[in-house]
């Protein structure tokens, strides 16, 4: 399925008007972009919760690790650089923390408030490998930037 990035963002828009909860807009825009393509096996949010260290928020899908450090994986990659991730094959990342098996692609987003704060990461994983481009990125990343420009602690 492709995704239709310009409908997705008006809904998440609409869904978010007025939250400034970085959590419920988390978990808001989690579920959204989980159900929004068949390609999307987990999706959710990794947190800034101590200096280079992040802890699972709001998810979709199964099981994710509940503590990654910055040091570790493609999501600590992302926290570390603040520099989008996209994985084409997960088996040749050095690394990478396995959280499902079926894994064979991920992408991660740094999340960041109005003030350019990294409040949390935006991790994408798929069972399909090389399964994400740099057009998901850029549009995931103006998603992720309209949405928690106005978001507070």
């Amino acid at each position: 399925m492709n995704i239709a990035y310009p409908e997705l963002a008006a809904r998440i828009v609409a869904l978010s008007e007025g939250e400034t909860d970085q959590v419920a807009l988390m978990a808001t825009l989690a579920c959204e972009v989980h159900h929004a393509d068949g390609r999307f096996d987990w999706t959710g949010f990794y947190r800034v919760v101590a200096p280079d260290l992040l802890k699972i928020g709001p998810y979709q899908g199964g099981h994710g690790r509940l503590t990654i450090p910055f040091s570790r994986g493609v999501c600590g990659a992302c926290a570390s650089t603040g520099q989008a991730q996209i994985v084409p094959d997960v088996d040749a990342f050095p690394g990478h923390i396995a959280c499902a098996t079926s894994t064979r692609s991920e992408l991660v987003l740094p999340v960041r408030d109005g003030s350019g704060t990294l409040i949390a990461v935006f991790d994408i994983d798929s069972d399909q490998p090389d399964a994400f481009t740099e057009g998901d990125a850029d549009a995931l990343a103006g998603i992720l930037a309209h949405v928690f420009e106005r978001s507070a602690p």
